[in-house]
């Protein structure tokens, strides 16, 4: 069979009405999606997915995790499987399109080469990773990262959400604890498409982002201690402030971030207050710190400087202060002949497109740990995520799902 050419194309309308019909599960309460891991949602969610697979002829294995492994057989016994993939589960306040969109690309490219009757020599595998998001149970990436062996299974298992559920005991409740064990499937390529979560693209008028790096994360967890007392009848001079030892953390993780400008960023987005009473210092206050860059000395160093200054705010105001890490990745290069291909099929489909490199991190960046992995970016508005006013075009979705196609058929190769 021929080389497919340029005017093959996915089925815009079937993968839009995929993203909708997925966006009835778990809806949240702005036009967005609340289907956090583990959760009866994302059980629904998993259902769905595992439905239209089964339509589509895939065959499909679950590991220990709950990573769900979607298969359409090649015609080489021996070649190793081409993955496609991304996660299904989102932030308590998130949009239709994070995650969800690489996973149902995945989906609509296995339907389309249904469509055209095309075989490829390298089986494919649509995947759904488990616990990407980290929202419930942190870290994020967490079943992919257990998968590149970052993470052991127990590890994982032992992981709480705030009311104190484990991941090991939620996985069991929904159902979804496969049999395989995770991190024995080999791959022979990785790939990821996802919304940018950002401004760039649409800022820049680009269709595709071909991604080129991933930068690399700590996610500081502190728990600083106070001494809980009326918040009317405490004179200044006697408080034991958790809660202003958090605050003046926060303003210094901001100057640190500042101070390595270019490339570098830093943020608190979750904080716990004990015991969260408007009248009661409060005793404990529990935050993340989110610092990220492409650059490891950068991203080291700042890590380093904050883990040295919170203790010294801590001990000015009599509160006590510990910190442990609950995250990370290093910065990730993805593959140059993964990246060649994605770009390439930009061209030769006529997007426009540029190299963006990932602000966030995705369950490539662990796959890239074990076979040769990348990403391809769509533009979103305003460059919103993590927010349910998410929202992207159902034309910049099938570009980058056209992309997702071609590279894939490249990879994977189509069979004689």
């Amino acid at each position: 069979m021929a080389a497919p050419g340029e005017n093959m194309r996915v089925n815009a309308d079937r993968l839009w009405d995929s993203l909708m019909d997925m966006a009835k599960i778990g809806p949240g309460i702005a036009g967005g999606n609340n289907r956090q891991t583990l959760t009866d949602s994302d059980a629904e969610g998993r259902r769905l997915f595992q439905k239209w697979c089964d339509d589509a002829g895939l065959t499909m294995g679950v590991d220990t995790m709950g990573n769900m492994f979607m298969t359409r057989a090649g015609e080489d016994p021996e070649a190793l499987p081409v993955y496609v993939g991304s996660h299904l589960d989102t932030q308590p306040t998130g949009g239709k399109y994070d995650g969800v969109l690489g996973v149902l690309s995945g989906l609509e490219v296995i339907r389309s080469l249904n469509d055209l009757g095309i075989r490829t020599r390298h089986p494919i595998v649509v995947t759904n990773w488990t616990n990407e998001e980290g929202a419930r149970f942190a870290p994020a990436m967490l079943a992919s990262g257990v998968f590149a062996g970052v993470h052991s299974q127990d590890y994982a298992y032992g992981r709480k959400d705030p009311e104190g559920k484990t991941f090991g005991e939620e996985l069991k409740r929904i159902g979804w604890i496969g049999n395989e064990e995770v991190g024995a499937r080999r791959m022979h390529a990785y790939f990821e498409y996802h919304i940018e979560q950002g401004p760039i693209l649409e800022a820049e008028k680009k269709d595709i982002g071909v991604v080129t790096h991933c930068q690399g994360l700590w996610w500081l967890e502190f728990t600083l201690t106070g001494r809980e007392a009326h918040t009317g009848s405490t004179p200044m001079n006697l408080r034991v402030n958790a809660g202003l030892a958090m605050a003046r953390i926060l303003e210094m993780v901001q100057a640190v971030a500042m101070e390595n400008q270019p490339g570098a960023v830093g943020g608190v987005g979750q904080v716990f207050f004990s015991p969260n009473s408007r009248n009661v210092l409060p005793g404990k206050v529990v935050f993340t710190v989110d610092i990220r860059s492409p650059d490891q000395k950068k991203l080291d160093g700042m890590r380093a400087r904050i883990e040295a200054e919170a203790p010294k705010i801590c001990e000015a105001l009599g509160v006590g202060c510990s910190v442990e890490a609950v995250g990370h990745f290093d910065p990730v290069t993805f593959d140059p002949t993964l990246v060649a291909t994605v770009r390439k099929a930009a061209e030769d489909l006529g997007y426009s497109h540029m190299n963006i490199i990932s602000g966030a991190g995705h369950d490539a960046c662990w796959a890239a740990k074990v076979a040769p992995a990348t990403m391809i970016m769509c533009p979103c508005v305003n460059g919103l995520s993590h927010n349910e006013a998410e929202d992207i075009s159902k034309e910049w979705a099938a570009a980058g799902a056209d992309v997702l196609l071609h590279a894939v058929i490249e990879t994977a190769g189509i069979a004689e």
